[in-house]
């Protein structure tokens, strides 16, 4: 074999190879959903006292954060990410509203009261954006 057939053969199992790895990084990592499930779960106990109320929707904005990581979502911030998925979302208004309440108790000095339908309504807006995305 002459040495231009070797280098043009290694150049193109190099270019596949390098495409392959870009291609890879590209698509979305696998979502375990026994795991979302297993956490949503945990926070569903979480509703049972108001007290832990702030923590079930703080912990529930966390968890669809995760998972718009895991998809590849792309953004610097969580707002970002939402925006890179919002015509994957059922009620993109829904988890929006969701996501700000979770933001103002994330972010507030003193202890936010909260309405048990907010809570709901919020819950409701995350369960249904982690199946949108296909983690629960």
């Amino acid at each position: 074999m002459s040495p231009e057939s070797i280098l043009a053969i290694t150049g193109a199992v190099v270019a596949i190879g390098g495409a392959t790895v870009i291609l890879m990084r590209k698509l979305p990592k696998r979502i375990k959903t026994t795991h979302y499930r297993r956490k949503w779960r945990e926070l569903q106990r979480m509703c049972g006292n108001k007290q832990t109320w702030p923590d079930a929707i703080v912990g529930a904005d966390k968890l669809l954060d995760d998972v718009l990581k895991k998809r590849r979502k792309p953004g610097k911030k969580m707002g970002e990410r939402m925006v890179a998925a919002q015509k994957s979302f059922t009620n993109n208004d829904a988890i929006w509203k969701a996501h700000k309440l979770a933001d103002h108790i994330a972010h507030s000095e003193e202890e936010v009261k909260l309405k048990e339908d907010d809570v709901k309504d919020s819950l409701v807006a995350f369960r249904e954006a982690l199946r949108d995305l296909g983690a629960i």
